[in-house]
Order: structure tokens, then sequence, then C-alpha cells
């Protein structure tokens, strides 16, 4: 096996995958939700996924802390289990699912709905048609590009993808929140980044 081809043709497939990524306007409704309701109001966002989904739902919430928007991580199992309490009237949800198809993540929005009807839902999805993606108030596609990995299985491409979407979303609502160097650095005042962001 050529690793260094190999290599080649990983980074050319996922290059391509990020460059295929549908630009919609579903973009800006799901930045105004995040604006209105969390920096605006007094809610806060909770991310969710199950699996690899679930640890770029993990660090997609400790970006958006660190620039200004309060946000948790929510396990969809726990939440079952009592974790669920963590919801106030003002969030809204970001859920992550490849395959929008994910039960303990539908079961997630069904019970969150049912504790909060009012509560608004922005879904990052491989699969645009799915359960998940219609009872989403925001959609937001990957386009579905077919994983790296040789078996077609294993998350790769679209947790690529959806790390990619998650910083589109960061960046976006750092703009339309104005979120300056001092405000980070309030945020952020321990090791390299602090220091940077303090100008020393």
């Amino acid at each position: 096996m050529d690793v260094k081809q190999k290599m080649k043709e990983i980074l050319e497939a996922e290059s391509k995958a990020i460059q295929a990524i549908p630009v919609t306007d579903d973009y800006d409704r799901a930045v105004q939700l995040i604006v209105e309701h969390v920096h605006n109001g007094c809610g806060k966002l909770v991310t969710s996924g199950m699996g690899k989904c679930g640890q770029i739902a993990d660090n997609i919430a400790t970006t958006f802390s660190s620039t200004g928007i309060p946000a948790v991580f929510l396990h969809p199992s726990e939440a079952q289990h009592g974790d669920l309490g963590v919801l106030q009237r003002g969030d809204v949800m970001l859920l992550l699912s490849n395959s929008g198809r994910t039960s303990e993540i539908i079961s997630l929005l069904e019970l969150a709905r049912d504790l909060y009807p009012q509560l608004k839902f922005i879904v990052i999805t491989g699969n645009k048609d799915s359960q998940l993606a219609r009872q989403a108030d925001v959609c937001l596609w990957t386009g579905g590009a077919p994983e790296v990995c040789p078996l077609g299985l294993t998350p790769t491409t679209s947790t690529t993808m959806m790390t990619v979407m998650g910083d589109v979303l960061v960046v976006n609502t750092m703009l339309a929140t104005g979120f300056t160097r001092e405000q980070y650095a309030l945020r952020h005042h321990g090791g390299y980044l602090g220091a940077k962001a303090k100008g020393k």
C-alpha cells in the first residue's frame, strides 16, 4: 500500500466534499436563531450528537462558549436519565446526525419538545429527507458525500464536514454579534491564546 498516494486521495476527497457543502439561506436563519435567543435573549445553545457526531457537537459547544455564546453539550442518552433538566425555555438546540435517523437524537428532540414546545432546533445532517431533518426549524445539509473509510462506514468525511459547518456558524455568529478580541480575552485567560488575546 502506498500511504502517501492514499493520503493525497483522502485529502482530495475530503477537500471536494467540503467545497460541495450546499451554501443556503438556512445558515442565515441558524445564525439569526442563535443571536436572537442566546445573545439577545436569556437562553443558551445546547448541542447534541451520538458517537462521533457527539464529539463534534461537544467541540462546537466549547468553541461557541469561548466566543460569547453560552453553550453546553447534552449527551442524548444521559438526557433520558435526568440531564434533560439542563434545558431552559429560551434555549436553541443544535443536533448532529449524519443519517438523520439516530434513535437517541430523535428521542431527544421529542422529549425536549414535550418539555418546551417552543424550543427551536437546528439540525446538521447528511440526509435532508430524514425524519430529523423534517422536524427541524433549520436543516443544514452536509451534501451527503461518501465516507473516505474503505468500508464506507466509519465517520470520516461526514465528521469533517460537520466540523467545518460548525465553524461557519461560529464565525458568522461572532460577526453578527460584533465579538471583539477584548471579549475573547475575558473568556480565555490561560495558555498561548489567552496571552495572545491580551496582546502579550
